[in-house]
Formats: C-alpha cells, sequence, structure tokens
C-alpha cells in the first residue's frame, strides 16, 4: 500500500524529468526511450546522461531524448549532472536497461501531488523465467517497504526540492541509491508504488544467479557496518 503524506497545495501544476545515465547502452537505450514516448509527448522530458560510451549510445539516444547529455563516467557524477539540468520540479531516475510501467510519468505526479518534500520508487520485477529471479524481485520490494531504502532498479523518485535538500546523489562509485534513501527517509517516509518497473536480468545472468546474490548481500552488508563505499566497488569489479 502507497505511504501518503498529507499534501502542501494540491493545486500545484508539476512537471516531471526522466534522467537516464548511460555507458555503452546503444544495444538497449531505444527500448526504453520508446517507452517514455507516449510520455513525452505529454510533456515529460526526457534526459539521457551518458558517461563516455565507446559505442553509439548518444547517436542512438538523440533522436528519441529531449536532451542527451555527456558527464564524467559514475552513475551518481551522472544523475546529478542530469538533475541540475532538468527544467522538472519532480525527477525520476531509470536505468537504462529498464522498462518503466505505461503511465509512470502520470503515478509518480499523482503520488506525490502538491506535497513538497516527497520521494519514492516503483516495485520491481526481472526480465527472467527463472524462479529464483522472481524471488530476488519479490524479496528486494518486500526489503524496500520494511526498510524505506530502494535501489536504482526500483526507480527512484523525489520533488526536486527534496533532491536538493539531501544533497542530492553523493558522489560515491557504489550505494549512491542506498545513500540517498538513508537521507530522504529522515525527511519524509518513501511512497512505495505497486506498479512495476522491468529490468534486465543480465547483471545476474552474466556473472551467475546465486553467486550476485551473495555478492550483493555481503557488500550490502558490509556498507551498512561502514565499509568505504571506494573498497567495495573495487571489490565488486574484481568480483565481476
Amino acid at each position: 500500500m502507497s505511504t501518503h503524506l498529507p499534501a502542501a497545495s494540491p493545486s500545484v501544476k508539476r512537471q516531471i524529468s526522466i534522467i537516464i545515465p548511460t555507458l555503452d547502452e546503444a544495444g538497449t537505450i531505444s527500448a526504453i526511450l520508446r517507452t517514455l514516448a507516449p510520455a513525452r509527448r505529454r510533456g515529460t522530458e526526457i534526459i539521457v546522461v551518458d558517461g563516455g560510451s565507446t559505442d553509439d549510445t548518444p547517436a542512438v539516444a538523440r533522436p528519441l531524448a529531449d536532451r542527451v547529455l555527456h558527464a564524467p563516467r559514475g552513475r551518481a557524477l551522472q544523475l546529478n549532472a542530469g538533475a541540475a539540468a532538468a527544467s522538472g520540479d519532480v525527477l525520476l531516475f531509470v536505468h537504462a536497461d529498464s522498462q518503466p510501467p505505461e503511465g509512470a510519468d502520470n503515478a509518480v505526479l499523482e503520488a506525490i501531488g502538491g506535497r513538497i518534500h516527497a520521494w519514492g520508487r516503483f516495485d520491481v520485477s526481472i526480465a527472467s523465467e527463472r524462479p529464483t529471479l522472481r524471488l530476488v524481485a519479490r524479496m528486494m520490494n518486500l526489503r524496500s517497504r520494511a526498510t524505506g531504502i530502494a535501489t536504482g532498479d526500483q526507480g527512484i523518485f523525489a520533488t526536486r526540492t527534496l533532491f536538493e535538500q539531501v544533497g542530492r546523489f553523493p558522489q560515491q562509485p557504489l550505494m549512491e541509491d542506498i545513500a540517498f534513501c538513508q537521507r530522504a527517509r529522515r525527511i519524509s517516509p518513501p511512497v512505495n508504488l505497486r506498479q512495476r518497473i522491468v529490468t534486465s536480468a543480465r547483471r545476474w545472468e552474466r556473472h551467475g544467479v546465486v553467486r550476485t546474490i551473495l555478492l550483493m548481500w555481503r557488500l550490502r552488508l558490509a556498507y551498512f557496518l561502514g565499509a568505504d563505499p571506494r573498497r567495495l566497488s573495487t571489490r565488486y569489479d574484481q568480483a565481476r
């Protein structure tokens, strides 16, 4: 069930910007941008922020987005660059290998309403028939509801006011989404939308489902216990 907060001003006219970080996503970026085409026709701003692709990602994205920006490589840096350039007062951050639900823009705007300090995320499903990955997605959604912590796979959204108040995404190489949520939930509880973003299974399938799950559990536990995100990023890269 979604979290409801008192509305500050129901009459506020909101504009949403969707920000998509990319790195060598020429084979996947057009799928999400075509999915978002109806939202773009409704006035939603679509911004792609490329982190130095060596393929044709920017060229593929350019006809299907309002803006294609270039930023230093790193998800937090790219997300923050997109937010800085966005015209919307509501920001939705989506991974390039994901498929937002139909009407995601309207769902976010309706959930936020006229609130000044609001944020949240979608439920997630993984594009795979493997029972293990269906269970992973279910556990991600349950864990997120219980803890008030979301991951980037779930499509984090926030009002610009809240986004700036928490200091944007921290410039760290890993767990920037978790760190953002930890700060945001001190201001307000998340809005948990049951519409599902479908995210690619490639991360799990490329490196092994069980191996990837265990790796992420270890890294997240280490992060919650105070480990340096830079060291965790090194461990993540080495394990991959």
